[in-house]
């Protein structure tokens, strides 16, 4: 017999997932609605006139659906809005290494180790996003309190559609092992992974903290683990709660990266 409460962590997944396809379709609308307004304007421009476009009726209706989406609870990761505009950074790690990330943070500094060898293209994105400062002067805009508890930062914008401008492949997706019947596998606590669009390969910049056990499908490259004294930092920030009182949103304890850094370990 099925526990009210792995029926409330299916129904949280269910969720999640229509969650991310909704967003998906409404990105690829827009992708092809501003490919018709680019198209009506050459033409308007060819013939010397001018006139305004707006955008109505389905794509508000879906751009007011994915924003409460975005706030409900028990949502999982939410995922990056980059296009694909450049290329991924060129290859400049020591595959064979092991790296740290430091993220000096409003609520502690924060650090995980990155294996090179298990997720090459997260960790060299990575080492090259840090190396620019991309990552400094953001926020962890996202908390998950029910269901899975995860902190979600990398997002430039602060909102969760923010990203570096190029994807990267998924990578060590085997790692936590089979998933069950449910179709999920269980991120312990302390394990650094790759937020996306609900698409395979579509990981940008933005990457969540999982600070308990959460079950969720084997779709997140987990390329990261928590040293105890982080972990117990992003425990704190879970324990606080989010901003309102919601299971999902922005922390209660705003956590703003000053600085991030890459370094072998």
């Amino acid at each position: 017999m099925v526990s009210s409460d792995q029926r409330r962590r299916q129904l949280a997944r269910e969720k999640f997932e229509r969650q991310q396809q909704r967003r998906e379709d409404a990105r690829r609308r827009t992708r092809r609605l501003t490919v018709v307004i680019a198209s009506a304007v050459a033409v308007v421009a060819v013939i010397g006139g001018a006139t305004y476009f707006a955008t109505s009726g389905d794509d508000d209706k879906d751009s007011k659906a994915d924003a409460a989406a975005s706030q409900s609870p028990s949502a999982s990761p939410s995922p990056s809005a980059s296009e694909k505009t450049v290329p991924e950074p060129a290859m400049k790690i020591d595959k064979k290494s092991k790296y740290t990330m430091s993220l000096k943070t409003s609520q502690g500094d924060i650090a995980f180790e990155m294996d090179a060898a298990k997720t090459p293209h997260t960790t060299n994105s990575f080492k090259s996003l840090a190396d620019k400062k991309f990552f400094d002067g953001t926020k962890c805009h996202r908390l998950t309190t029910d269901g899975i508890f995860v902190l979600q930062c990398g997002d430039p914008k602060g909102d969760g559609t923010g990203g570096p401008g190029y994807t990267i492949p998924d990578e060590n997706l085997t790692a936590l092992g089979k998933a069950g019947a449910d179709g999920t596998v269980t991120y312990p606590a302390g394990t650094v992974a790759m937020a996306n669009t609900g698409q395979a390969h579509t990981g940008g910049s933005q990457f969540f903290l999982v600070y308990k056990d959460s079950k969720l499908p084997p779709s997140y490259t987990p390329f990261g683990t928590m040293d105890k004294d982080s972990l117990k930092a992003v425990e704190a920030i879970g324990k606080a709660g989010v901003t309102g009182g919601g299971a999902d949103g922005a922390p209660t304890k705003a956590v703003n990266i000053s600085k991030a850094a890459v370094d072998k370990a």
